[in-house]
C-alpha cells in the first residue's frame, strides 16, 4: 500500500512513544510511505519552533525518516480543497504519489474522509482501514 503520513503523525511518533510511533514503524516496514519536500520542511519547522528540539535532534530524526520514504513533487490541484493551504499540499502529495490513503490527526483533513480515490484516516483507524484494503 502507498500512503502519506501527515506531518502531525510523524511529529507525534518522535515526541511520544505510542500509537503514532508504532504506526510509523509498521508503515515503514510494510508499506511505501510517500513524502514531498513540504513534509520534512514542516516537520523541521515545527520541531524547532513549537517543540523546541535542537537542530541536531531534528536533523537526526529527518535522517532516519527521509531515506525510508519515496519523495514526489506534489500534484497541482484544480482548486483549493481545504481552508489551510498546507493541508492541500498533503492532498497533492498523496495524489502525485498515487497513494491509497493519508494518515492524519488533522480534523480538517479527516472530515473529508476521502479525496478522489484516496481515503483519509486517523492513526487510530488505520489498522481497521488496512484490514479492509
Amino acid at each position: 500500500m502507498r500512503l502519506v503520513l501527515d506531518t502531525n503523525v510523524l511529529i507525534a511518533a518522535f515526541i511520544a512513544k505510542g500509537i503514532c510511533a508504532d504506526l510509523l514503524e509498521h508503515c515503514i516496514r510494510r508499506h511505501t510511505v510517500v513524502t514531498s519536500d513540504f513534509i520534512p520542511s514542516e516537520f523541521r519547522e515545527t520541531m524547532l519552533g513549537k517543540f523546541k528540539f535542537t537542530g541536531e535532534e531534528t536533523e537526526d530524526a529527518l535522517k532516519l525518516l527521509v531515506p525510508r520514504m519515496v519523495a514526489v513533487e506534489p500534484a497541482s490541484l484544480e482548486s483549493p480543497v481545504c481552508r489551510d493551504a498546507d493541508d492541500d499540499l498533503i492532498l497533492a502529495t498523496a495524489l502525485a504519489g498515487q497513494c491509497d490513503c493519508i494518515v492524519t490527526g488533522d480534523k480538517d483533513l479527516l472530515v473529508l474522509e476521502r479525496y478522489r480515490m484516496i481515503e483519509i484516516v486517523s492513526p487510530l483507524d488505520f489498522s481497521e482501514y488496512e484490514v479492509r484494503s
